[in-house]
């Protein structure tokens, strides 16, 4: 019986180590994984991170960010910060656009926030310098019904969507250069009695002021939630969340062609030169034609990377049933000059995308990203739930990160992470230009109380978790080596059932154990004067 509960007490100990595994920080670190750093933004700090989860470096504001942050070619970041202002208010709002440089010092700043206007959701650094960032204006009752809309389908102040090209200057301020709002593209098949009444498919780069997609209630009706450019093209690529389609513009050379229906590059003036994602919102194909359900981050794919030119999206899939997110690449219908063919009376294509990755309880409703690496991987924001994760080109999970940061706190190893959402996710090559010259000596993991992952072996992790031990490879058919701080004398290896199985001691630290005397499974060790077990899988 003395036996027996000794067995038990041991079982007791254990059971905690025997069905754990990591609930924060990095999940998984595979040797498939792309080579880089990640960057993302949560709360006033902005983290650049190694595939350990290890902090390469951290940035810290005095405004809480709404997510959206770039790392230049410099080493200076850029990020969105939150203002305060009650008159426009709604997810994905911020007011302004900071910039720090690599030492975090606070280089550049520009506030767009007041009761009529305020910046949102996303912003893109230009090649020569200049910021498109997203906006609304409000629009009047009255603006709303001269443009068309069914005053039934009216509520006060709608907004209008608009693009600002700002050329910052000096370090409080920038001008505005440039200017695109979706009010001047407005068609609609309600009141005759207005210049933009027309037929309404025979309008597709026009936006139909009375087709509000299930949203009546809003004033924030189109929630454009990201803008990307393409240089090559002179064309910005949008994202309207509530309408589920993609838009693509031209940036046109000054702001009165971009307000017109024709001149510049494409003769299309600020018109739609192409859409996608849900032709009923302008009148063609079938109800069940719609492919697009909220999402985010449509961006082209570089040149030089695999599927080059090409569309990638996250399609957060939310308002349809089943509830599952996907990955879209889409190859899209353009000539060699940057048209976007279409026949009459028909929707852009394509038909169905190039690619889609879905997979079982993958779902984001809110926010999230997926960005093309130059290896064919695909780094993949789950917003809601703060999880990073990368595929290779056979849709292989290589990588896996949950942001261990919530609204209220830094979180420990084991817990359950909650309210820990990240808008957006990139990643940075180790060959990018921001990283020349650049101290790049791994710092410690973001989370408390870690467990390392057996491929992340620094001891710039241990330096400040003394109690912490490091054993690899994991699993393993011969050794175990053992890396620690301090040195670690007496280890005991415990099997499945909680039995000690053998017991190692070196007074000049243990550096490598040999298990290739053990059958198949999982095993633990532990070692004086700590209550971490690690656990080895021998095969």
């Amino acid at each position: 019986m003395r036996i027996k509960a000794i067995l038990l007490c041991v079982l007791f100990f254990l059971a905690p180590f025997i069905y754990s595994q990591n609930t924060l920080g990095t999940i998984l670190n595979s040797s498939g994984v792309y080579s880089g750093y990640t960057l993302f933004a949560f709360g006033n700090k902005t983290y650049l991170i190694n595939n350990c989860g290890q902090r390469i470096n951290e940035w810290t504001s005095d405004y809480i960010t709404m997510g959206t942050v770039y790392l230049l070619e410099d080493g200076s970041i850029l990020r969105s910060g939150t203002t305060n202002n009650s008159d426009i208010n709604f997810g994905g709002v911020s007011g302004r656009i900071e910039k720090f440089d690599w030492d975090g010092n606070l280089i550049w700043q520009f506030n767009y926030s007041d009761n009529t206007k305020r910046l949102h959701h996303d912003f893109f650094p230009l090649p020569n310098g200049n910021i498109l960032a997203l906006a609304v204006t409000k629009l009047t009752n009255q603006d709303a019904i001269d443009l068309g809309r069914d005053p039934n389908n009216l509520i006060n102040n709608l907004y209008n969507e608009q693009i600002i090209e700002i050329q910052p200057q000096g370090f409080n301020g920038g001008e505005i250069v440039w200017q695109w709002n979706i009010k001047d593209h407005i068609i609609q098949d309600f009141d005759d009695t207005k210049p933009n009444f027309g037929i309404v498919s025979e309008n597709p780069g026009k936006l139909n002021i009375n087709f509000l997609n299930g949203n009546s209630s809003l004033a924030n009706w189109l929630h454009f939630n990201s803008i990307q450019y393409n240089e090559s093209l002179k064309q910005i690529i949008l994202s309207s969340r509530l309408m589920s389609e993609i838009y693509i513009i031209e940036h046109s050379v000054s702001s009165s062609v971009a307000e017109s229906s024709t001149g510049g590059l494409y003769n299309a003036g600020g018109d739609f030169l192409y859409r996608w994602g849900n032709s009923n919102a302008y009148n063609v194909g079938a109800a069940d034609d719609q492919k697009l359900f909220g999402q985010h981050h449509a961006n082209w794919i570089p040149d030089g990377y695999p599927e080059a030119n090409k569309i990638m999206l996250f399609n957060n899939g939310a308002g349809r049933f089943p509830s599952v997110s996907e990955i879209f690449i889409l190859d899209l219908p353009i000539t060699d000059e940057g048209i976007y063919t279409l026949e009459a009376n028909t929707s852009f294509g394509p038909i169905a995308p190039d690619y889609n990755f879905n997979s079982e309880n993958f779902y984001s409703q809110i926010l999230s990203s997926a960005q093309m690496l130059p290896n064919g991987n695909i780094l993949i924001c789950d917003g809601d739930s703060g999880r990073f994760f990368e595929i290779d080109e056979n849709d292989t999970l290589v990588w896996e990160y949950i942001n261990p940061v919530s609204i209220s706190a830094i979180l420990s190893q084991g817990e359950i992470p909650t309210s820990n959402l990240v808008f957006r996710a990139l990643k940075y090559g180790e060959d990018y230009p921001a990283f020349t010259g650049r101290n790049l000596i791994p710092g410690n993991v973001i989370e408390t109380n870690p467990e390392i992952l057996p491929n992340c072996d620094t001891l710039s992790l241990l330096e400040t978790y003394e109690s912490v031990f490091i054993t690899y490879p994991n699993p393993t058919n011969k050794d175990v080596n053992i890396k620690s701080i301090k040195p670690i004398k007496n280890l005991k290896l415990y099997n499945a059932l909680g039995l000690i199985i053998e017991t190692f001691h070196d007074d000049k630290g243990i550096k490598r154990i040999d298990v290739s005397n053990l059958s198949k499974g999982v095993y633990f060790l532990l070692f004086e004067g700590n209550s971490t077990a690690k656990k080895i899988v021998k095969f």
